[in-house]
């Protein structure tokens, strides 16, 4: 898999952990390992200006996605194809606060929201109640296990 991780944000960002949350999350969900993805980190007023842009929604977002090639998870017999996965834009200012709020950790919010703009690249969404509790169902899923694969890799 190609995972490119640019932080554009000032802030700090533990790309590692990124990078392998982003790689358990691929794999978990049978994406082809020639699928490519980008995870963007912004700063408030780049991200303010992409929310206006594309949702037509004032002030800074914690996460956006662009899906390219619509690609849809894959399963055990059979990986989805190899293609354009997308870009996810996160806002590690926007996430900090949240993180306060939500009483965790910035990289735990931020870990959830990428998760979350990942399943929007795969076809996911929550404006209707079931597709809101599947969507949501999967995202807690697979931060636990990704959370207990840390842990018994020793990456806590």
């Amino acid at each position: 898999m190609s995972i490119e991780i640019n932080n554009e944000s000032g802030e700090a960002v533990d790309e590692a952990a990124v990078l392998r949350l982003a790689t358990f999350v691929l794999d978990a969900l049978f994406i082809h390992p020639d699928a490519d993805l980008s995870i963007v980190f912004a700063d408030v007023s780049a991200m303010e200006e992409l929310h206006v842009q594309w949702m037509d929604e004032p002030g800074p977002t914690d996460v956006l996605s662009f899906p390219m090639d619509e690609l849809r998870p894959g399963t055990i017999e059979r990986q989805t194809p190899p293609g354009l996965l997308g870009d996810i834009v996160v806002c590690p200012a926007v996430a900090a606060t949240q993180a306060v709020t939500a009483g965790h950790s910035t990289l735990a919010e931020m870990q959830l929201l990428i998760t979350h703009g990942m399943l929007h690249l795969l076809g996911f969404d929550h404006a209707e109640p079931e597709e809101h509790r599947q969507m949501f169902g999967l995202q807690d899923d697979l931060l636990a296990r990704f959370a207990a694969w840390e842990r018994e890799h020793g990456n806590v």
